[in-house]
């Protein structure tokens, strides 16, 4: 049976699963769902074209499916804000609507978007990413499946930081950051500076495999060789395991530069 305070706001349209709970001064739009068991936190607001899967957890004040702060909207254009299930969304953290008619602001299943993030338009986040305190997303960045981005970084607008990989506190990734690696500030710089060997482990990765990444991060970090000889001898001198596979492809399709 779902709880919906007294001083909340439903708007007429707005779709509710079962078992929602809806705490004190919160607002839902017209064009919101919420899934079953979903919880919606004292004085938030969740309006736009708004869907929200089952059992997600939306804490007090934070702000989803706002109007865009592309300036290249047009009014009238209509976009969405899809999250999956079993999402957090914590305290004072916000995620809008796209720009362009159709366009999707997209979070998925079983992630955590800590206090103060911010998902702008067009961003794409998929399943079990992690964003900690303060973490800024500019437009159409994509963060792959697991990624993890550390406290109070900011993302250049169309980055894309890639699966099972964890960008450390305060980074400002300017390029697209690789699967599988660890990234953190060196000398006030993000570097990469090895495989993401502790989340990796944790997920059950296999030990030669985690030697096979380490092996390519030497060949494109430290043996001082250029870009495309480095992407060579990764896929000619590395046992081919489907995650050296993805690394490689993740570099030769970028297109904004790998960092």
């Amino acid at each position: 049976m779902s709880q919906i305070h007294s001083t909340a706001i439903v708007e007429d349209g707005a779709i509710l699963g079962e078992d929602v709970i809806i705490g004190p001064y919160a607002h839902i739009g017209p064009n919101v769902k919420l899934g079953n068991g979903t919880s919606i936190g004292q004085g938030a607001i969740v309006d736009g074209h708004t869907t929200i899967g089952e059992k997600c957890q939306i804490f007090p004040y934070a702000l989803i499916g706002m109007k865009t702060q592309d300036l290249k909207y047009q009014a009238g254009s209509i976009s969405y804000v899809e999250i999956g299930d079993r999402t957090v969304i914590r305290e004072f953290a916000t995620v809008h609507l796209g720009t362009a008619d159709g366009e999707k602001t997209i979070i998925g299943s079983d992630c955590l978007f800590m206090a103060y993030c911010h998902a702008a338009h067009g961003c794409v986040l998929g399943n079990h990413v992690i964003c900690s305190n303060s973490v800024q997303l500019a437009g159409d960045v994509h963060l792959h499946d697991y990624a993890i981005v550390g406290g109070c970084s900011a993302s250049h607008q169309f980055c894309t930081v890639g699966k099972h990989a964890m960008v450390g506190g305060m980074c400002k990734i300017r390029q697209d950051f690789p699967p599988y690696m660890l990234g953190d500030m060196v000398d006030g710089t993000m570097k990469v500076i090895g495989p993401n060997i502790v989340g990796l482990n944790r997920r059950g990765f296999k030990r030669e495999v985690l030697q096979a990444l380490k092996e390519a991060h030497r060949f494109l970090y430290r043996d001082g060789l250029n870009r495309s000889q480095a992407l060579d001898r990764v896929e000619h001198e590395i046992e081919p395991f489907e995650e050296i596979k993805e690394l490689v492809s993740f570099f030769r399709n970028s297109t904004r530069g790998v960092s």
